[in-house]
């Protein structure tokens, strides 16, 4: 199994081929192909490639699936005895991107492989078994 650590909105997540992640705003559309080059650390097979501090070479392609809003966060400020109150609230825009693929020095590490790709396909001797 193979992962990477990206930066991405000031923050760090580790991230593998074929999973979502809900992330900072990026300023791309949906079903749009994103790079992100900013890449901490790549595992592979138990090889172990940390950056100092990116990774040279490294890079992780994703699919932008949809823009949305997180959960609301409430602040509430209050000065006792003095009948002051403020109620605020925040949603933060994050946007959910799929992993496809982890590329190190131009080899794929990890990518995502479709369903229809692992159905091999009819050989003479399958056909004869099925018969």
């Amino acid at each position: 199994m193979a992962y990477a650590i990206i930066e991405t909105g000031g923050k760090q997540v580790r991230v593998e081929p074929g999973r979502f992640y809900d992330i900072e705003l990026l300023s791309a559309q949906p079903d749009e192909k994103v790079t992100i080059d900013s890449v901490l650390l790549v595992q592979n097979d138990g090889e172990v490639t940390i950056g100092q501090p990116l990774v040279a070479g490294a890079t992780v392609q994703g699919t932008v699936l949809r823009h949305l809003r997180g959960r609301k966060v409430l602040v509430y400020k209050m000065k006792p005895k003095k009948k002051t109150r403020k109620k605020r609230g925040h949603r933060q825009e994050i946007t959910r991107l799929l992993i496809d693929s982890i590329t190190l020095n131009g080899t794929v590490f990890a990518a995502e492989t479709p369903a229809t790709a692992e159905t091999p396909a009819a050989t003479p001797e399958t056909e004869a078994a099925a018969e």
